[in-house]
């Protein structure tokens, strides 16, 4: 389609608000059927939304439901010991949200008689819960009036508008939630919410948008000048670095030794095989003996080579290699953990661990990797 566009056009779809209407329409009955919609229970949507954040619904909806199989109701979530929380949310990623959804339910039950407060404001102040979460929660389970922004509705919005500022940006940022806020139809938050992440999720795509079949299409700016595919606008992302990282099984006495990490940071609470990174001109065996001695001060033999695994986090990529390993003398303390376990390998799924540590005790115990 051509770029120019008389000013009219561009003028009457801007100030154009049909498209609400529109959406709304084509939600209301193209909406797929997911365990959370229409749910009576504020907590059911709270966790479904915590977990659909940089997840797929697909990838969500079993996690969802072993969930609520295992905490019902914010009260059984508060008073879990947090092991079975991360057991439960192992293989999604993230898991400081599982944490902040166990510290915040212990607020709710302690503070807010284990119920959600139907207020902005208030559910901001809960761990975990920033303003797109507060926006979806107030408005699907309270019908308060609260635009919401996540990755879909930037995307559908930028497109639709044509924002030609970084998404992402402080500006980009705030002119989206303005115009989410202008074109909010009072009394219908809820599925105007709900209907702009469908759009984005089935319809509004990051690649390849489905344009020819969108409710909307008449209205988006981007389609008509034909830049759907650059919008919405981002920021050049720096390099990403790569660690190379070792891990030791000690085995004794046909137990192995694993390490709790600490609540905070990257992969709080959860289990591994205790390792480091490689420091420049370091070889992989000396690497791992420097490592296991500041970890657990103790010395180790390094034996065969277990295994080497590839893994992506949000921020940086790491290769692992794994190492059997012998302890020479000594007993392990835990100088850079939480807590030190020696367990039998039939075990290890009592444990809750990251996916490579998941790995590598699958390996150990021949079961089929995740």
């Amino acid at each position: 389609m051509s770029a120019h566009i008389p000013l009219f056009f561009v003028a009457t779809r801007i100030m154009n608000a049909l498209f609400v209407q529109n959406l709304l329409n084509w939600y209301r009955s193209h909406a797929r059927q997911l365990p959370w919609r229409g749910h009576p229970d504020p907590y059911v949507v709270w966790i479904s939304e915590i977990m659909l954040q940089q997840t797929r619904v697909e990838t969500v909806i079993p996690y969802f439901e072993r969930w609520l199989a295992r905490f019902p109701s914010v009260q059984s979530l508060a008073k879990a010991d947090q092991q079975a929380v991360l057991q439960q949310w192992e293989g999604m990623g993230y898991y400081s949200r599982a944490r902040n959804l166990q510290r915040a339910a212990r607020i709710v039950v302690a503070q807010y008689d284990g119920k959600l407060p139907a207020d902005l404001a208030e559910l901001q102040k809960l761990p975990g819960i920033g303003r797109y979460t507060a926006g979806a929660i107030a408005s699907i389970c309270f019908g308060l009036d609260a635009p919401a922004l996540d990755g879909n509705i930037r995307r559908v919005m930028a497109r639709l508008f044509n924002i030609t500022e970084v998404a992402r940006s402080t500006e980009g940022e705030k002119h989206l939630w303005g115009l989410l806020s202008e074109y909010l139809p009072p009394g219908e938050a809820g599925d105007y919410n709900q209907s702009l992440m469908e759009l984005g999720a089935r319809i509004c795509t990051p690649r390849t948008p489905k344009c020819a079949s969108c409710p909307i299409n008449d209205a988006c700016l981007a389609f008509a000048l034909g830049v759907q595919e650059q919008r919405p606008v981002k920021k050049q992302k720096p390099p990403v670095p790569h660690y190379t990282v070792t891990a030791a099984v000690i085995q004794r006495n046909g137990q192995i030794l694993i390490a709790r990490r600490h609540n905070e940071g990257l992969l709080g609470g959860l289990w591994e095989f205790p390792g480091g990174k490689q420091e420049p001109g370091e070889s992989l065996p000396d690497c791992l003996k420097r490592e296991i001695c500041e970890e657990l001060g103790v010395n180790v033999d390094i034996g065969t080579p277990l295994g080497v695994y590839d893994h992506a986090y949000s921020h940086f990529k790491i290769t692992l290699h794994a190492f059997d390993c012998t302890l020479l003398a000594g007993e392990p303390h835990p100088l850079d953990h939480a807590a030190l376990e020696w367990v039998l390998p039939t075990t290890f799924d009592d444990y809750p661990m990251g996916k490579i540590d998941r790995l590598i005790a699958n390996s150990l115990t021949s079961l089929p990797k995740l």
